[in-house]
């Protein structure tokens, strides 16, 4: 009779196993290697199992893009395959490999609507076996964030969003409460001079505009490398008030 019992036990805990996705991989985080971010970010990174929310410091395409390549390196950082789920196929292929994000590494699911990204996302993400799933979307209800922060803890994926506006009046949802365990804005600042006449390295103004259980910040950053990763860079010099504009745009 016990040994029936131990193994009705032994059947139970397999079952809840897999329902908590427990077999699929521990959660853990993902760290920047940058000290003074990964400081103030619970767990010392980016939490795995997790939803986060990125957006540009404004409504144009040059901060969206910045936003999209930021996603692009820290799914760089992951292993495995990543998903990326979109409904406009405009993403610049040379800049994503630019951004340590190789196109061989990504498998690229187009939509029709917002309702279809968020639906490939779910899917992708109850898989369990990628690197990271990332979505592009211009509006984010929390109805479908907090399905995709559920469905993103059972599996321990790493959820990615990217808001893209098309127009002025939609940047105006980013701030809208969402599930998202962290959110982030990102703006462009002029280049870090390199010892390359003419060349620089890009540089961003990273707000780090929500932490569960964590604290808001702020901070000067070189663009991701070939490797996904960004630095600690001076502040904006002789064109400041560029940070100071994203702070109070959308």
């Amino acid at each position: 009779m016990s040994a029936a019992r131990d193994q009705v036990l032994a059947d139970l805990r397999d079952r809840i196993s897999s329902i908590e996705g427990e077999s699929a991989k521990k959660a853990g985080c993902l760290p920047f290697g940058v000290a003074e971010i990964d400081s103030i970010l619970p767990g010392g990174g980016l939490a795995n199992g997790a939803l986060h929310e990125f957006a540009g410091g404004g409504s144009g395409t040059v901060d969206g893009a910045a936003a999209a390549l930021f996603a692009a390196g820290i799914a760089a950082r992951t292993k495995g395959q990543i998903v990326w789920c979109l409904t406009r196929p405009d993403l610049f292929f040379p800049a994503l490999a630019q951004a340590g994000l190789h196109p061989r590494r990504v498998i690229f699911v187009e939509g029709d609507k917002e309702e279809d990204v968020a639906a490939s996302m779910e899917e992708a993400l109850s898989y369990g076996g990628l690197g990271a799933v990332v979505g592009e979307m211009v509006r984010l209800p929390m109805v479908v964030s907090r399905r995709l922060q559920l469905v993103a803890e059972r599996t321990g994926t790493l959820a990615l969003v990217v808001r893209r506006w098309r127009r002025q009046t939609e940047a105006n949802d980013f701030g809208q409460p969402t599930a998202a365990a962290t959110r982030w804005r990102v703006s462009q600042l002029p280049s870090e001079e390199l010892p390359v006449p003419g060349i620089g390295r890009p540089r961003w103004f990273l707000e780090l505009m929500r932490s569960r259980a964590g604290e808001c910040a702020e901070f000067y950053v070189g663009a991701c490398d070939d490797k996904g990763r960004i630095h600690i860079s001076s502040g904006p010099g002789h064109r400041q008030d560029q940070a100071g504009r994203s702070r109070h745009t959308g």
